[in-house]
């Protein structure tokens, strides 16, 4: 996938990024359904697991990667660049935390209004374990926005931890780029060699590494794994075939350890930092910035004024403010759809309906003057 200009006489746009970034989102979305659905098919694990049950397994470990996705986009754009700390979080901070307050408050509303005007929706909030107000006042508005802001509103706002995560990331970024400017690209590796260990042992083993390796570990390995990619004049990784392997190959494993290690009742997935999504997350970025390598002619995806690459722009740019809205959208389509379509049905609508109410509503606000600058748009 190439470099491209969106619009001419503007600033370049690297398009495997923007790739990336709506793959991520598409991702987590998908993860998402998965997690809501996965109890219908919980029970058809057996010697041979039903067509629904491998369907499930699959969604819950090939796209786990959307998180670890926008981290290493994180460290793809930000790192190995010449900028000084207050401006780059003078820049960043705003773009997380407004939307952030914004969706928190502006969805609680929606449900609480929900709550209160449609009776039925109550009973079914209960039903289905999605979580209510421990009261229809203004206190029980206050704790369930607090609960939301904090990720702990049950089901509603559980992705909201992931603000608190990239928040972290953002702080101690201005120290790894300060590090990395300076930094030999063997130096990158030498940091990844480390972290890959703990992605082994803590996150795939779940036990620690004998040497205490806690500073290497989590999210910002991720961020270092993007900025390295991107510069890094390694054969080894400016080679598409390579990352169909390091894509492939992972995703294979992870459905049969999963299978492995689920249990009737239980889908086993993994967490994001193991040592499978590492390397799935790694080929998926090695695939998409070294796709013009493949012996095929994908004219649909070079043109910069063709509906795929303005509709991949457009996912990429609402990316983290769908991120934020996405879940109680998909929660309240679950809702309504859960006594009318069989699995495959369900898993196809609340997908494809998510993405589309979601990316929707952000385009719709991006054109309110004002306002779009707080909806999560970049």
């Amino acid at each position: 996938m190439s470099n491209v200009n969106i619009k001419k006489g503007k600033s370049k746009r690297i398009f495997y990024f923007d790739a990336l970034r709506a793959l991520a989102i598409i991702s987590v979305i998908l993860f998402h359904v998965f997690q809501n659905l996965s109890y219908v098919v919980v029970w058809d694990y057996s010697t041979i697991p039903s067509l629904n049950w491998f369907i499930a397994d699959f969604l819950g470990t090939f796209f786990r990667c959307g998180v670890d996705l926008f981290l290493m986009l994180s460290g793809a754009l930000s790192l190995g660049r010449v900028w000084e700390i207050k401006p780059f979080l003078a820049k960043r901070l705003p773009r997380i935390i407004y939307p952030f307050l914004l969706w928190g408050f502006v969805l609680t509303l929606v449900i609480f209004l929900i709550s209160i005007f449609i009776p039925d929706a109550v009973s079914m909030f209960q039903q289905y374990k999605f979580g209510t107000f421990s009261s229809y006042d203004l206190n029980g508005f206050l704790q369930f926005l607090m609960n939301a802001y904090v990720a702990k509103a049950r089901i509603w706002f559980r992705p909201y931890w992931f603000f608190w995560m990239i928040l972290g990331t953002y702080l101690i970024m201005p120290i790894f780029n300060r590090w990395l400017l300076h930094a030999d690209l063997k130096e990158a590796e030498y940091f990844l060699f480390f972290w890959l260990i703990t992605c082994l042992f803590d996150f795939t083993f779940g036990f620690s590494f004998p040497v205490q390796l806690k500073y290497f570990a989590g999210a910002i390995g991720m961020v270092v794994l993007g900025y390295y990619l991107r510069h890094t004049e390694r054969k080894i990784f400016n080679n598409v075939y390579c990352g169909i392997v390091l894509t492939v190959v992972p995703a294979i494993l992870m459905i049969f350890v999963s299978y492995l290690m689920s249990k009737p009742g239980d889908i086993y997935y993994f967490s994001r930092y193991s040592i499978f999504l590492a390397f799935e997350s790694m080929g998926l970025f090695v695939l998409f910035k070294n796709f013009n390598q493949l012996p095929f002619n994908f004219n649909f995806l070079k043109n910069p004024d063709g509906i795929f690459r303005k509709s991949v722009f457009s996912i990429a740019k609402y990316s983290y403010g769908i991120y934020l809205v996405h879940h109680v959208i998909l929660n309240l389509l679950m809702l309504i759809l859960i006594s009318t379509l069989h699995f495959k049905a369900m898993v196809v609508a609340l997908f494809i309906g998510t993405l589309i109410l979601s990316w929707g509503l952000l385009a719709v606000l991006n054109r309110v003057p004002y306002l779009n600058r707080y909806i999560g748009a970049k």
